[in-house]
């Protein structure tokens, strides 16, 4: 039986898209719904849904930012559940959702409309009857995460030279740090950690917000949470789990790399 979890934090929402789910698909099993991005990496995880419904604009983690945590969490191993087919929930407007389609990724709009969802319905029985064997879900999710994880850019806004100084608050003072001397930042909770060979500063910028204002060319994300300066990155290996690994130069740590950016170390 095919099962399918919706994340959504508007509990008529999702509710309405049960009930039309349910007339439109009446062999789907629904799992009990999500309230919120942080709940659907947990419960995908331990349910392993075939089909997963995600609200972009959740509290605490949005639709985006869960599908890509799954992808960098879900086991890869012979014998592992596939990977959920992916459909994000969305309010966006058509010029918002051109990433969507340039990426393949499915999507229904709000308030969401029983034609529209039809057509995704029978798009999800078509996938899951012919899953590709030479490229497993995860594979193909990892591409489509890799475009919508770029920053996002307004094509018709002028475009905005890359920041320059990082203006960070240290006690009574404020610090003003050269972004090419910056080796990395590291997304918290509520700060992002800017780290340079000098030290370490906190910043309230998102970091999504901040990579938008960096040059792509000399900042790289790696993670989620972390984007890393190509020019302090020595090497990256494999370590004992499997994972990628940056070395930085002259330091100590080891910086993770998600599946996500795996790509970016292929040798060329």
């Amino acid at each position: 039986m095919t099962t399918a979890l919706i994340a959504e934090d508007e509990p008529v929402l999702a509710a309405a898209l049960a009930q039309s789910l349910s007339r439109l698909w009446p062999g789907l099993a629904l799992l009990p719904a999500a309230a919120n991005g942080m709940a659907a990496v947990e419960l995908a995880l331990r349910d392993r849904p075939d089909v997963l419904f995600l609200d972009i604009k959740m509290p605490g983690k949005t639709g985006l930012e869960a599908a890509q945590e799954l992808a960098e969490e879900w086991p890869d191993a012979p014998g592992s559940p596939p990977f959920p087919l992916l459909v994000f929930v969305t309010a966006y407007d058509d010029y918002a959702l051109q990433a969507f389609d340039q990426a393949a990724v499915d999507y229904v709009l709000k308030p969401v409309n029983d034609a529209r969802l039809q057509k995704t319905v029978e798009r999800l029985q078509r996938r899951l009857g012919e899953r590709s064997a030479s490229e497993s879900e995860l594979e193909r999710v990892l591409t489509q995460l890799r475009t919508l994880a770029a920053p996002a850019g307004d094509a018709r806004a002028m475009p905005v030279p890359p920041l320059q100084v990082i203006r960070a608050a240290v006690g009574n003072q404020v610090r003003m740090i050269p972004v090419a001397d910056v080796l990395y930042f590291e997304a918290g909770d509520k700060y992002v950690r800017v780290v340079s060979a000098d030290g370490e500063s906190l910043i309230r910028t998102p970091l999504r917000e901040l990579l938008a204002q960096l040059d792509g060319q000399q900042f790289w994300q790696i993670h989620r949470g972390t984007v890393v300066n190509v020019a302090a990155i020595a090497a990256a290996q494999r370590d004992e789990s499997g994972k990628l690994r940056v070395r930085l130069r002259g330091r100590e740590e080891m910086l993770v790399v998600s599946r996500v950016f795996a790509h970016l170390f292929r040798q060329m």
